[in-house]
């Protein structure tokens, strides 16, 4: 079956160290993509590369997991709820001395949840789509009193077949994502007040990203001198989804930002993620923050891995959605996120 498959797209002439040799029946860049599709949702890989001026097909089989669909559940209930915690603090009460309060959280933790929880299905939905194994959603409960979550992550189990594949499940979810912070911010910022400067009882400023100056220039007009904004825990949540989509697509690894990096520019990835790391240890002089975050990319890794297709080059749709990842980085990035 899978033999007769791969006939459809490729002319077998020889087979050489468990590899198929031959041509493809059309053009390498666009058959190859198709073949490798068809193949991957019947859990079949196929690598791709080129054997003089023939190609050769290797194809490995990944055998399914079963999914712990306990442990997402669990997850999820837990960020609930010291998201909840985190959001009652937000509008002033206290849920360790009034347990019932949490009620008071529900608009910060249904903001952020969703701009979390859309994320990563956007990465999941675009594996599920390309034939890509991929687990559901891990949420990451913290007991943090100002975030009350980490995030969220979803794990490939197989390998990457070529760069639109990447691309899309690289792009996916920091678009969706942002899609859904967008409209959270609005209305967040909405909601939000205009007080004075002197007298607010914050401590803690946040960095403002391009995209809530804009929001708020429209919504509020000029906020005058003297003046700022307090936000609102839903504007809150819309805030903190633009910064954990800015942090991903940082240009580095297997961050969503190293999977764009790496289908538009291949390997002079390398070289971007080297200078992004450069950039943050500078950074971490005014935001410490940015030396734990690169501890953890050292940790994850700084370079992407190989895909399986050395020959498709990624298409115009694939560009497309690369170019719009880049300006959702630009209007979300802020060089110091906190600051006392």
């Amino acid at each position: 079956m899978i033999e007769a498959l791969l006939e459809r797209y490729f002319n077998v002439v020889s087979f050489l160290d468990s590899s198929y040799v031959g041509f493809f029946r059309g053009s390498p860049e666009v058959v190859s993509k198709k073949m490798q599709d068809e193949l991957a949702h019947q859990d079949i890989y196929a690598a791709v590369d080129r054997v003089g001026d023939a190609y050769r097909v290797t194809l490995l089989h990944i055998p399914r997991e079963k999914k712990k669909i306990w442990l997402h559940i669990l997850l999820v209930l837990l960020t609930i709820l010291t998201t909840l915690y985190a959001g009652a603090l937000h509008a002033g009460y206290n849920p360790v001395k009034q347990p019932f309060t949490l009620i008071y959280g529900l608009p910060f933790s249904l903001s952020l949840m969703l701009i979390l929880g859309l994320h990563e299905m956007g990465h999941y939905l675009a594996s599920r789509n390309r034939g890509i194994k991929a687990t559901l959603p891990y949420f990451l409960p913290v007991p943090h009193p100002l975030i009350g979550t980490m995030g969220a992550f979803i794990k490939v189990k197989s390998p990457i077949t070529h760069k639109d594949a990447l691309m899309e499940i690289g792009a996916m979810g920091p678009i969706v994502g942002f899609l859904v912070a967008l409209p959270v911010s609005a209305y967040g910022i909405y909601l939000s007040k205009i007080v004075p400067s002197v007298g607010v009882g914050m401590n803690l400023k946040l960095g403002t990203p391009l995209v809530f100056k804009l929001l708020t220039q429209i919504i509020h007009g000029n906020i005058p001198t003297g003046y700022d904004i307090m936000l609102h825990p839903v504007a809150f949540a819309g805030w903190l989804g633009m910064f954990v989509t800015s942090l991903n697509l940082l240009p580095v690894g297997q961050l969503d930002g190293g999977h764009v990096s790496f289908a538009l520019f291949g390997d002079a990835h390398r070289v971007i993620s080297r200078v992004t790391f450069a950039l943050l240890l500078f950074l971490g002089l005014f935001w410490p923050g940015w030396w734990f975050w690169n501890i953890m990319l050292v940790f994850i890794g700084l370079y992407h891995p190989p895909i399986l297709n050395h020959v498709a080059p990624l298409s115009k749709k694939g560009k497309i959605l690369g170019i719009i990842s880049i300006l959702i980085f630009l209007f979300t990035f802020v060089p110091i996120p906190f600051r006392l």
